[in-house]
């Protein structure tokens, strides 16, 4: 199956890539766009607390480098502590945007862990929601508030794996699997990822798709990881698909007994 075959779709948008990816953190812009092109992500996720896309005039413009005009720009509210903020920066986002309406919620809790808090998120979500925006979610890994978040209209639910930037991977698979198992709409794995083996397990485990940017931007070389990374996800889809083998106690022989001489 190819990934024109196996679509990821989000909001009614059809994506050929599974593969997420942020904007910050980068040494700057050109190795942005490098990194970004050798992922081969259709979307990037971008903080518009952080970022220049075109509010700060004559300052470089991350909109040059991934332009909006190949790439769906995800502005995301990263930094934000209240719902209040939150909300405040996804009606400056579509402003900017031009009535942009496809973001990603995040509404922190704790400035140490950069755990979600998440009765902000519910309520910033329901806001949200209600002013006719598409939100992709990020929450922690709590298979209830998944299903909540989705029942509230978010389009997209976004577990961490591990706390944002930490690199740890997938720590707790098994909420994973509920949340994936009582999901109506896609589940994609935000934070936590550190390397081409995580975000593969994540897809294995049947997650819709990997969302990262530490993992590649703090890689000593962004461009080659992103490479990985593409072929992780990739991989990892294909083998869920697949299905993979039963895992068993004991050896099975790999060839037929029968005609043994």
């Amino acid at each position: 199956m190819t990934a024109n075959a196996d679509p990821l779709i989000i909001a009614g948008k059809t994506y050929r890539s599974r593969l997420l990816v942020g904007s910050g953190k980068y040494k700057d812009l050109e190795q942005t766009r490098e990194a970004t092109e050798a992922s081969g992500a259709e979307i990037i996720t971008v903080a518009i607390r952080r970022t220049n896309i075109g509010q700060n005039q004559g300052e470089p413009n991350l909109l040059d480098v991934v332009p909006p005009s190949r790439y769906t720009i995800l502005p995301n509210t990263a930094g934000c502590y209240t719902a209040e903020d939150a909300v405040r920066t996804c009606r400056l986002a579509r402003e900017l945007l031009d009535g942009h309406k496809l973001v990603k919620l995040e509404v922190l809790g704790d400035p140490k862990t950069l755990y979600p808090d998440v009765t902000a998120t519910l309520e910033a979500a329901r806001t949200l929601v209600k002013e006719g925006f598409d939100v992709m979610v990020y929450t922690s890994d709590d298979p209830i508030l998944c299903k909540r978040l989705e029942e509230i209209g978010c389009v997209a639910v976004m577990p961490l794996a591990a706390p944002i930037g930490s690199g740890l991977g997938i720590q707790n698979r098994y909420n994973l699997l509920t949340i994936i198992e009582n999901a109506k709409v896609p589940i994609i794995v935000d934070a936590g990822v550190g390397t081409a083996s995580d975000a593969a397990i994540a897809m294995e485990l049947g997650c819709d798709g990997v969302l990262m940017n530490t993992a590649i931007a703090e890689a000593k070389n962004p461009v080659l990881m992103a490479s990985a990374m593409r072929k992780a996800i990739e991989a990892g889809r294909e083998a869920r698909l697949a299905g993979r083998m039963p895992r068993r106690r004991y050896a099975s022989a790999s060839s037929p007994l029968e005609g043994i001489i």
